[in-house]
């Protein structure tokens, strides 16, 4: 026991064999093939797997809060995978992703606000990190509570080199955080942001002044 937190609850160093990479594609993202020697109860000897990875990297995800207007900026963006999962694309979702070779977190973090939402970041402060699907993905997301301004947020934003399009909208934080009643799917990023918003909710004048 550490902190006052259990230990059993951390993750561990698994002492496993890797074999690999194999590259099989190269585009918006690298897929590879591993193999993976674990060792196993003595009955049964090691276990030999054989698994793909997409290759995702390091990236940033914010929670936009404006105090005055006590509002959550969010973004409609449209994703293939849900649109094939579901039937239904056109995601909401908070300011999130990927960090470029050089920038810090925080960096990151201002850039991708601009792009998307086209509003300049205030006090930006780091949360936690998360893995949002460590199955498939080797994708490693910090999450940021970040002050802005939507007083001039823009109806179309977007990255025009990436072939991005977000459309930035704002709700109310209390809006926000009672949607979590609602049972449609909404994607891990989003529900995180607001389960640490419900958790938190009276603490973020204190942490963004």
């Amino acid at each position: 026991m550490s902190a006052g937190f259990d230990d059993r609850l951390a993750d561990l160093d698994a002492g496993v064999a890797l074999e690999g990479p194999e590259l099989l594609h190269d585009g918006y993202r690298r897929l590879e093939s591993w193999r993976v020697t674990l060792p196993g109860p003595d009955e049964r000897g090691p276990i030999h797997q054989e698994r793909e990875v997409l290759r995702a990297g390091p990236c940033i995800a914010a929670i936009l809060v404006d105090l005055e207007r006590d509002a959550l900026v969010l973004i409609r963006q449209f994703r293939l995978p849900a649109a094939l999962a579901t039937g239904k694309g056109d995601l909401v979702e908070i300011v999130a992703g990927r960090v470029e070779p050089g920038e810090d977190l925080e960096e990151a973090v201002r850039r991708e606000i601009l792009e998307e939402t086209g509003l300049e970041a205030g006090k930006a402060l780091q949360l936690f990190e998360f893995l949002p699907t460590p199955g498939i993905l080797d994708e490693r997301a910090a999450l940021f509570l970040v002050r802005v301004d939507a007083g001039d947020l823009q109806e179309h934003c977007g990255a025009v080199d990436e072939h991005e399009l977000t459309r930035p909208f704002m709700v109310s934080i209390d809006d926000a955080v009672a949607s979590l009643r609602d049972p449609r799917p909404r994607n891990a990023y989003l529900l995180l942001a607001l389960q640490w918003l419900a958790l938190n909710r009276g603490q973020l004048g204190m942490m963004l002044s």
